[in-house]
Order: C-alpha cells, then structure tokens, then sequence
C-alpha cells in the first residue's frame, strides 16, 4: 500500500467540505483573543484562517509540504512537521486537530506531544472519523482488492467514541466528553473525485489501465448505496467528536 499524500491543489477542489462543515467543532473549542493555539494537521489553513479570526495566535503544523505552501500563502504561521513529533513544550493554552486524527492509527506518540505542547489546565479539541465512519468505501474497496489480488491495508483508524477516550485517559488528559456523531456529508464533485483525493493510494501498485477500471468497479458498487436518483453523492461518514484537558 503506498502511503496518502496531499496535493493542495486537488484538495481545494474535491474536499473543501472537510473544513466548511468544521464549523461545530470550532465553537467546542471557543478560541478566545490573544491565547496561543496549536492547529495540529492544519492543511492549506482554512480553519487556521478562522481561528486566528477569533483573535488567537495560531501556530500550524502539517507533514505536507504542499499543504503549508498553501497555507503560508494565506500569511498564516505555520511549519512543516510530524504529528509524532511535535517540538513544543508547555507553549499552548489549545490544541485544536480537525480531520487528522483518522490517519494515524498509532496516536500514542501525538497525544504524548499534544499533551506536551500544551500548559496546565490546556485545552486539546478536535473532531475526526469514527467508528463506522466509511463503511460502505471501505466495504467496496476490499471487495474490488480482493477480486483483483491486491493486498489491500486500509491506513484509516476510526475508533469508537469509548476507545478514544481511553486513550486520552492513557495519555494523561481529562476526557471533558467524547461523542460520535453520524454525518453523511454530500460530496460536490463525486465519488470518483472522492477516491482519487482520499483513497488514491488504493489501487497504486496496478498498471494504470487497470487501476482507472478498479476505479471505476468500485464507483458502481458504491452508486446504489451512496448516489441518490439525482445523481447526488453522499460520503457515509462518521465523526468522533472530543475535548479534553491536560491536568
């Protein structure tokens, strides 16, 4: 399985939603003038826009380079870095995460550093899939992997809202609510644009013709569960929903 990587270009265009529907998770983190905020896996900046908007002071970090161009383009601050390897001790009042978390299914080192970079009484908010959260994709996938002698190892982690919560305990924090919440979220620019962006590297070790039909087999599979009569597409999703505070 080759690892996801970002263009923030293809971004913009097949996944604006991610940070438009951001919005709730946003108001559970309350960012308040002048306090010093942490956006762990910030993207091209859409969301570190509007927190720094709300009158923090943000630092963003995120692996892609390609993502921090974008987001620096915004006059944003923000650096190239690992979620594993946070380099930040007792420097935020927030750490606020939107859509990352699901990437990376061992979390123990990022809540490690997120529990590091903040300071006593800091808050850690932030939303990403959940238990669930996919199931008709990942379903699809596997059945079109199978049929076509890939070995298919899905990278996405989407606990449920108890199994997260027991790891931030391990980590140190006090859980303040953990919830997961059903949110099918309609897809502008299809299932085909979807998979590209999100589960390109899927079918990556095929020849390209056969990857465009393993593309193309999965889309079908996918139509009479997630595209409604108007030709609407509709993402299965399921979000876990956290704040939680460092003691």
């Amino acid at each position: 399985m080759n690892s996801q990587t970002w263009n923030a270009a293809d971004y913009a265009a097949n996944a604006r939603f991610v940070s438009d529907l951001g919005q709730p998770v946003l108001d559970l983190l309350d960012p308040r003038p002048g306090e010093r905020i942490l956006d762990l896996g910030c993207g091209d900046g859409a969301l570190t826009a509007r927190l720094t908007e709300r009158g923090a002071i943000v630092v963003g970090v995120d692996a892609s380079p390609d993502m921090v161009q974008a987001a620096r383009a915004r006059g944003l601050d923000v650096r190239v870095m690992n979620a594993a390897a946070l380099a930040f001790t007792h420097e935020f009042e927030a750490v606020f995460t939107s859509a990352v978390l699901h990437w990376i299914p061992d979390l123990d080192p990022v809540l490690g550093g997120v529990y590091r970079a903040l300071r006593p009484g800091g808050r850690f908010v932030g939303e990403f899939g959940g238990h669930g959260c996919c199931a008709a994709v990942t379903t699809a996938l596997r059945a079109v992997a199978a049929r076509r002698g890939v070995a298919l190892e899905l990278p996405w982690y989407f606990p449920t809202a108890e199994a997260f919560g027991s790891r931030l305990v391990s980590a140190g924090f006090d859980v303040l609510e953990v919830q997961l919440i059903p949110r099918p979220t309609a897809l502008p620019s299809g299932m085909t644009a979807w998979l590209q962006t999100f589960a390109g590297w899927a079918f990556a070790d095929l020849p390209p013709t056969e990857r465009e039909d393993a593309l193309a087999e999965t889309v079908a599979l996918l139509h009479p569960s997630l595209c409604d009569a108007d030709g609407r597409w509709t993402a299965d999703y399921t979000r876990v929903r956290f704040a939680a505070r460092r003691g």
